[in-house]
């Protein structure tokens, strides 16, 4: 059930604002933490008793599990590139290897390269990569996460790629662990607006909080003039939705507040296996609508 304000117990663990996120594009691929994209659509999300495809295996190539520290004493931030899977297509028979280079951005310094790995399916990294880099730069930076593959004739080939804004993930207080969702970067990026986030976790309760505070500069689907949004929010595990909660319909409103808090029952050993898919999408008469964008 939907709530509309956080419960008192849910300030013993502070609250991380996202900050504002930009809607990805309808026909686009997905990020981690980053762009909202136009929607490819939710209904293609597995059910729960579902044991179909993985969702959003057209518009992605794989994922790669990273963590990152950053040491105030020595100025420099730590990556580590921990494991990845699926990097490649098993059906592009271009390449016979592949690996990753990870680059701080926007000056597209190179932080790491890492090896070179002959299975892309399976890969274990455990590589460990450091740049200096003063306090004020975690506002102002990106770290982009990008995987090359190896064809025939030893050319290397960008197939896919992620981006994380550090001023996202609080490094300043504490290290930062997660799957990233490679982009296919054949598929061009197209904003359709930005939604603000905030994310709790209360170890004691197992309680997963998802408080969705407002969306701005909409762009409606099939250039509507106005429609009425709302937003969806999915809990997926291993790509298939576990669970759904979505808020209020806001009427003809493109920058849209909401201020409701979603509760998800999450047990702590299976957290870092999860993600959210969080869509907005416009309301229609029949109960159906179009989906605005994502983030995943």
């Amino acid at each position: 059930s939907r709530k509309s304000s956080l419960r008192a117990e849910d300030t013993l663990e502070s609250i991380q604002e996202l900050g504002s996120l930009e809607l990805m594009g309808r026909d686009l691929g997905l990020a981690h933490c980053g762009p909202l994209r136009k929607s490819i659509s939710a209904d293609s999300l597995n059910s729960i008793s579902s044991i179909g495809n993985n969702f959003g295996q057209d518009f992605t190539v794989g994922q790669v599990e990273v963590s990152m520290e950053y040491d105030a004493r020595a100025t420099a931030l730590h990556v580590t590139l921990l494991q990845g899977k699926d990097l490649l297509e098993k059906e592009d028979t271009r390449f016979e290897s592949c690996f990753m280079r990870i680059s701080l951005l926007p000056a597209e310094q190179i932080v790491g390269i890492s090896r070179i790995q002959r299975s892309a399916y399976s890969v274990a990294f455990d590589e460990r990569f450091s740049v200096p880099l003063d306090p004020a730069a975690l506002e102002e930076n990106s770290l982009r996460f990008s995987v090359f593959g190896i064809d025939e004739d030893e050319r290397s080939v960008s197939t896919g790629v992620a981006e994380l804004k550090l001023s996202d993930l609080d490094l300043a207080t504490r290290p930062f662990n997660a799957w990233l969702y490679l982009q296919d970067t054949n598929k061009a990026v197209d904003t359709v607006g930005e939604i603000l986030l905030s994310l709790s976790y209360l170890p004691t309760a197992e309680r997963l909080t998802v408080v969705v505070v407002k969306a701005k500069n909409l762009v409606w689907s099939n250039a509507k003039v106005t429609a009425d949004p709302f937003v969806k929010v999915y809990l997926l595990q291993d790509g298939r939705k576990i669970s759904k909660k979505k808020t209020a319909v806001k009427r003809g409103d493109t920058n849209p507040v909401f201020n409701e808090a979603m509760i998800f029952s999450v047990p702590a050993i299976v957290l870092q296996e999860l993600s959210l898919r969080v869509t907005v999408a416009e309301s229609g008469e029949d109960g159906r609508g179009d989906n605005t964008g994502h983030v995943l």
